[in-house]
């Protein structure tokens, strides 16, 4: 049910979520760029500006409505305009890693943070402060919502799914022997039907991983605390 608790749980975690996905976006607008593709570039998309990758219903109403989780506007790539020594798989491959990579970097740096902080200034992680809910999350309105470390590697191995339209269904085609990777490409077709069943099942199917490479990242933080 939608309440203002939850209305204003959500408005506490957009900023969280709006961060990470325009650094996600950005990851493959960069990469793209990088291996001579500037169709992003070109239409405003290399940029870390959050109003160039917003998606009203996956950026902004989902995460208000108090649901943790999200998407944001794809990055346009044309494969046809990557350097000759790249093939076409394989820089899509590495594009679509890119976003997923991005997050998991964010993630190792919020760790290497909380670290330095509980050893330099550990006032500021104590209780609930805002420094803390930012990084690590907490309960908002009666809401747990995951900070900037969690919902970094949440949406790093969520995308690593091996579907379409995910980034790991990308890096799975270049993997595939040639011959398969039309029929692998025809899923695409499916890929509305797909997406309703990676948002049903696939939170269970990374639950697990999450929580180990959570548990890993703060496992640095307190060697570094």
């Amino acid at each position: 049910m939608f309440t203002a608790e939850a209305f204003m749980a959500g408005l506490a975690f957009l900023p969280i979520m709006i961060t990470s996905l325009s650094i996600h976006e950005f990851a493959h607008a960069w990469s793209a760029w990088k291996l001579g593709d500037d169709t992003a570039s070109r239409e405003g998309r290399l940029t870390l500006n959050p109003l160039s990758h917003i998606d009203l219903l996956g950026t902004i109403i989902l995460p208000l409505a108090g649901i943790p989780f999200g998407w944001a506007k794809p990055v346009p790539v044309n494969p046809a305009r990557f350097r000759r020594e790249v093939t076409m798989g394989r820089g899509m491959a590495i594009t679509a890693a890119a976003g997923p990579l991005s997050n998991l970097i964010l993630a190792l740096l919020v760790a290497v943070a909380l670290g330095l902080i509980a050893r330099l200034a550990p006032d500021l992680l104590d209780g609930k402060t805002a420094l803390r809910q930012l990084l690590l999350g907490g309960v908002v309105s009666g809401r747990w919502l995951p900070g900037l470390l969690q919902l970094n590697v949440s949406l790093a191995l969520f995308n690593l799914i091996p579907l379409p339209p995910l980034d790991g269904s990308r890096i799975v085609a270049w993997l595939l022997p040639y011959d398969l990777r039309n029929r692998w490409h025809e899923l695409e077709r499916f890929s509305p039907f797909l997406l309703l069943l990676v948002f049903w099942f696939g939170g269970r199917l990374v639950s697990g991983p999450i929580l180990a490479l959570t548990d890993i990242l703060l496992g640095i933080s307190r060697a570094i605390a």
